[in-house]
């Protein structure tokens, strides 16, 4: 699986990264959090998603991070473009299209 860097904020070094993969999903890599089918994300890492779409599986924490559930990623290809430090990890969600409330027509 490939994936592309959408951003993050800490530079060369790691994370938290937001990517888009080639099978049309986001990976989030994020501080593990034992689950490893969750990584903590801070808020500000959403500013990376695409406009018109939204990451799927998130959970706020409260304390400025969400909880983003996904598909453990295992991949070598994946891996070794992301260079997750041991203290992370990664999932992949689906790509969710953002729809405003208003933007429903109601018959």
């Amino acid at each position: 699986m490939y994936v592309e860097l959408l951003g993050g904020d800490s530079g060369n070094l790691g994370s938290p990264r937001l990517y888009k993969t080639d099978r049309g999903t986001y990976a989030g890599q994020g501080w593990a959090t034992g689950d490893p089918r969750r990584v903590e994300i801070p808020h500000r890492l959403l500013r990376y998603v695409e406009p018109g779409t939204c990451l799927i599986g998130l959970q706020d924490t409260g304390l400025g991070t969400f909880l983003l559930a996904g598909t453990p990623i295992t991949d070598p290809e994946a891996l070794g473009i992301m260079k997750i430090p041991s203290h992370e990890a990664a999932v992949e969600v689906p790509i969710g299209r953002e729809v405003t409330p208003d933007a429903i027509v109601q018959p």
